[in-house]
Formats: structure tokens, C-alpha cells, sequence
């Protein structure tokens, strides 16, 4: 099992400390976030860096690893949809206003140039992926969606994209800003945000397998597929086979495909 680097830091978003762990020490920022009620250390228990050994060991992506606060949001049941989209707007500005920089700054500083190398030039446009599974994915593509400038792309793996049921409808303006797929419909996104997320990547992916759950996250997956396409943004979508179910095991051989696809 490959190790990480532990940290817990505060975080003035959400007023309690957050912890988070990275793998490897450079090349392409990746940000993944766990499934639906996840912690920062499900990804290392499900061996999903060990899928991605050989890009981590040798330099191409440094994985970092989020942690969630789904109980007090998605899971909360004591909590109105309203007071449930502030808490998910309240992580989503937690991600994109302190960690995504935090996560920026321990890359750039985790990779110097070797001496005897002359130092690049800086890609124009931003650096950071983002990936997740479940409900992950969700939080993969709502980062994407809503910050193109700070995501140059986003992999979702059975995702569940319409949240409606844990938020609220689209007449909350919370919940339609965090829910991609009545984002979409409603045409939140103006002209230069779809300039700027046709620049980049969304690679979605689901399987065709009959267990509990992943019927729905296809579903899900080909809804947003549709719904990304009819705006103007590229997707790349694969419908994998019906022996894949809702299992980390998959999520693991995709995310082992698309990285290596990706950035060896």
C-alpha cells in the first residue's frame, strides 16, 4: 500500500479543521475527493494510488487526497435542502478558495527544477485535475463546471450528478449553482464559461452492471453527457461492461486507464 503525506489544517470556510493526504512529490496536481460519506484515507484503503503507482513514483501526477463533510451536508437528515446547499456551497468554496491554492502551492514547492535542467516555461492556464467516484465524481464536475480558470479537467467515475433530492430544485439558487445538471438546463453558464470549459476535459465513465447502484450512476453519467454536449462542452464518455458494478475495484482499473491515458 503506497503511503502518503498526512495534514490537517484549518479551514476559515468551514470553521473546523480539515485533513487531507498526498502522494508523490510532482508533476500534474491531481485533487480527488471520496464517495458519498467518504474520508480522505478511503482512497489509500481502496488501493486506488496503488493504481496509479507508476505515475506517481516517477513524477508524472501528485495525487492529493480530500477529505469530505457529506454528514454535515448530503447525509445531514436533521438539516433543511436549504440549509444542506449551504453547507455543500460552503465546502465547494472550502475546496476552491483553500485547498485548490494550498494544493498549488505544495506542488509547485514539491518539485524544484534540477540543477543541471534548464527550468520551463509555466503552461498558460490552469494545471489542476480533479476526480472522483459516487458522489466524488459529483464533486469532481461541479469544480470544473463553476471554476474553469482553477480546473483544467475533471474524471468522473459512476457519478451521481443530479442532486436535487439531497439540495433542493432549482428554484434555490444554492442548490442550483452546486447541481451540474440543472446548472446546465437552466444556461447558468455564459459564453466565456463554456470558451473556457470547451479548453479543457471532461472524461465520464460508468458500467453497465446490475447491482445496486450503478444502473443509476449510468443513467446519471449519460444525463450529463447529454446535458454537457447540448451546451457546447466537450465530454468524453465510455460506457463500460456489464460486469462493471459500484465498486472501488472498477473505479480503480478506470482511474489506472484514464491517468495513463492522461499524462504518461
Amino acid at each position: 500500500m503506497m503511503e502518503g503525506t498526512y495534514y490537517k489544517e484549518w479551514s476559515t470556510a468551514l470553521g473546523r479543521d480539515m485533513e487531507f493526504k498526498v502522494y508523490g512529490t510532482g508533476g500534474v496536481p491531481v485533487l480527488a475527493f471520496p464517495c458519498q460519506g467518504g474520508r480522505f484515507y478511503d482512497w489509500e484503503n481502496n488501493g486506488m494510488p496503488d493504481a496509479a503507482a507508476w505515475l506517481i513514483q516517477n513524477g508524472r501526477i501528485q495525487l492529493f487526497c480530500a477529505d469530505s463533510i457529506d454528514q454535515d451536508s448530503f447525509l445531514a437528515e436533521g438539516l433543511s435542502l436549504r440549509r444542506r446547499a449551504e453547507m455543500q456551497e460552503k465546502y465547494f468554496c472550502y475546496v476552491t478558495g483553500e485547498l485548490a491554492p494550498r494544493i498549488l502551492a505544495l506542488n509547485a514547492a514539491a518539485a524544484p527544477q534540477a540543477a543541471d535542467k534548464p527550468a520551463r516555461a509555466a503552461k498558460p492556464g490552469p494545471v489542476l485535475w480533479a476526480v472522483g467516484a459516487d458522489l466524488g465524481a459529483y464533486q469532481a464536475i461541479n469544480c470544473r463546471l463553476r471554476r474553469p480558470e482553477l480546473f483544467c479537467g475533471a474524471i468522473g467515475l459512476s457519478g451521481r450528478y443530479d442532486v436535487s433530492g439531497w439540495l433542493g430544485g432549482p428554484e434555490d439558487d444554492l442548490a442550483l449553482r452546486n447541481d451540474p445538471l440543472a446548472a446546465l438546463a437552466a444556461g447558468l453558464l455564459d459564453s466565456a464559461a463554456v470558451a473556457a470549459l470547451a479548453k479543457g476535459q471532461f472524461l465520464l465513465c460508468a458500467g453497465q452492471g446490475q447491482d445496486f447502484a450503478e444502473p443509476a450512476a449510468l443513467a446519471s453519467t449519460q444525463a450529463l453527457d447529454a446535458a454537457l454536449k447540448a451546451a457546447g462542452i466537450p465530454a468524453d464518455t465510455e460506457v463500460w461492461g456489464q460486469d462493471v458494478t459500484h465498486e472501488w475495484r472498477w473505479w480503480a482499473r478506470a482511474f489506472d486507464v484514464f491517468t495513463n491515458r492522461l499524462f504518461s
